[in-house]
């Protein structure tokens, strides 16, 4: 992982990714891969929950935007390179959450590759929480289109309307964790002893492994599914 992806910690954290953001977008290289560790190391160094996920998503968007408004005010001519820049930024947001919850897949076949169990009240909050990973996405979008009023305005606007259309990363990825989640629900229903796992630490170990580049093929996999630039 390059070390500028990496610095992300304290009680400034969210702050702190905010500005890693807008220096990737502002230089303007690999602006998408950046992003992707970006928030793959701030996930998965603090608790998987719907509110910290929101406050990173958010960070994520309001640095993008950022990043591109000197641009954007130096000349209208740039608007179109400037905004491919915004837009790989939320390409990486979005494979990020979808390999979040690729990683939740992961580690509950991997729990029950060995015989364990996580119980039936972890699953159903992680369903809770992953189940509104989609809506969070196109709604940080669309709420920060609603804000910004210009150029990069215009652009979220019609990401998150493509996003609501057509689908994202996060939202196909979504479809085959919950039917493993779903699964796993019924296990621990008939389950008479759970081991006690935690479903949100052993995502968490994952993801942290995956932004050190340490489970490339998992990064690799979602972004084929999903190339960079692709519109339906």
């Amino acid at each position: 992982m390059n070390k500028e992806a990496g610095n992300i910690g304290g009680k400034d954290d969210i702050a702190a990714l905010e500005a890693e953001v807008h220096k990737a977008v502002e230089q303007g290289q690999d602006v998408r891969e950046m992003v992707r560790q970006l928030v793959l190391r701030r996930i998965s160094a603090h608790p998987l929950d719907a509110a910290s996920l929101r406050e990173v998503a958010e960070a994520v968007v309001r640095g993008a935007r950022s990043g591109i408004r000197k641009e954007l005010d130096r000349s209208a001519a740039q608007t179109g390179a400037v905004g491919a820049s915004l837009k790989q930024a939320v390409d990486g947001l979005d494979v990020a959450l979808a390999q979040l919850a690729e990683a939740s897949k992961l580690a509950l076949e991997e729990a029950a590759g060995h015989a364990q169990k996580f119980s039936g009240e972890d699953l159903a909050r992680a369903r809770r929480d992953l189940e509104s990973l989609e809506a969070l996405f196109v709604e940080t979008l669309q709420h920060s289109a609603s804000a910004a009023r210009d150029a990069a305005g215009d652009i979220l606007h019609d990401l998150a309307e493509h996003a609501r259309t057509y689908g994202s990363a996060v939202s196909t990825q979504l479809q085959d964790t919950m039917a493993v989640i779903t699964h796993q629900i019924g296990a621990a229903g008939r389950a008479q002893a759970e081991a006690g796992l935690h479903l949100a630490q052993a995502t968490s170990n994952l993801l942290h492994q995956i932004a050190d580049g340490v489970l490339t093929g998992l990064a690799d996999h979602v972004k084929r599914r999903h190339p960079e630039g692709k519109k339906d």
